[in-house]
């Protein structure tokens, strides 16, 4: 078990045992554990870089899929008017609402759907993204896509802004990738981050079966004050904080308390039909609940613009 926070240093105490991976069906059970010193919360015993690309490459990386159910009618809504109609009700947490100039650097951006969005919308968008495969997809549709690590990339021309879209939480030193990110902004930059909301109700009502654990991949498990802090000890300044909790993200944690089990991989979560019944159930008569969650501080999502000091 990690002994010591990424944050602080500060010694860590157990909160939750016995998280397992609902998602994919990986068999190491884990431990939520939590700083003594800064409150951050994180995932143990923690994979080591090598340990976790091997993990991304085995189940989570974009693997060329296309033409199946799932993808087929996950293209069609995307690209339907009713996709901008849906953010606007279920909240925008990938930002594809966002409007504005310059230029935009997203980090993670997978196979460019999200390049997509920013560049309709005003940007001059650009890609980073280590899965290759993925990668030439995007640059398929006429992206710059970078294929480097974020702490080794540079550039001449700095950016105006920088997304990361559910992309902080899985990182081994968020610190430091906000630190990367402070180098490659322009003055007054701003970086978009969109994380999991450790204070979420939905984790006190699914407990381990909380489909934002993700573990291992999810590695830190931000609070809307821990990423406050980090975000001030990377020299940033919080422009827009708010909370958002999608219909996905409910509907795989009904999903993943109704069939996940340890080292079985949990195929409900890719059956199209069940999870869109679900969403429109969920966005439907929970309504309010989700309402009140978000205006209590309790939502599932941390959505946040922060500003290069």
């Amino acid at each position: 078990m990690e002994n010591n926070c990424l944050a602080c240093n500060a010694p860590l105490g157990e909160v939750m045992d016995g998280v397992f991976d609902t998602r994919f069906g990986i068999e190491t059970p884990y431990v939520i554990s939590k700083c003594k010193g800064c409150n951050l919360e994180q995932t143990a015993p923690l994979p080591n870089q090598e340990e976790l690309n091997g993990l991304y490459e085995r189940f989570y990386n974009f693997s060329g899929e296309s033409n199946t159910r799932y993808t087929q009618l996950r293209a069609k809504f995307i690209n339907s008017f009713l996709y901008r109609i849906w953010l606007a009700i279920d909240g925008d947490i990938s930002f594809h609402l966002a409007r504005g100039t310059g230029r935009l650097l997203d980090v993670g951006c997978n196979e460019g759907r999200g390049l997509e969005f920013y560049q309709n919308h005003g940007f001059a968008a650009e890609g980073l993204e280590l899965n290759s495969r993925a990668a030439e997809v995007a640059r398929g549709k006429g992206f710059v896509v970078h294929g480097s690590t974020l702490e080794g990339f540079t550039t001449e021309k700095k950016y105006d802004v920088v997304v990361l879209s559910n992309v902080l939480e899985h990182s081994l030193n968020p610190a430091d990738m906000l630190r990367s990110i402070h180098r490659l902004l322009n003055p007054n930059g701003q970086v978009w981050i969109s994380c999991p909301n450790s204070q979420s109700w939905l984790r006190s009502a699914f407990g381990r079966f909380w489909i934002n654990w993700h573990v291992p991949f999810h590695v830190v498990h931000f609070s809307s004050d821990t990423l406050r802090k980090v975000l001030k000890n990377s020299q940033f300044e919080v422009v827009t904080m708010r909370q958002e909790t999608p219909a996905l993200w409910v509907s795989h944690s009904i999903i993943a308390r109704l069939f996940a089990k340890p080292g079985q991989p949990t195929r409900q979560l890719r059956s199209a039909v069940l999870v869109a019944t679900l969403i429109l159930l969920i966005r439907g008569l929970l309504f309010p609940l989700l309402w009140l969650g978000n205006l209590s501080k309790r939502g599932d999502c941390l959505v946040v613009v922060a500003r290069k000091k």
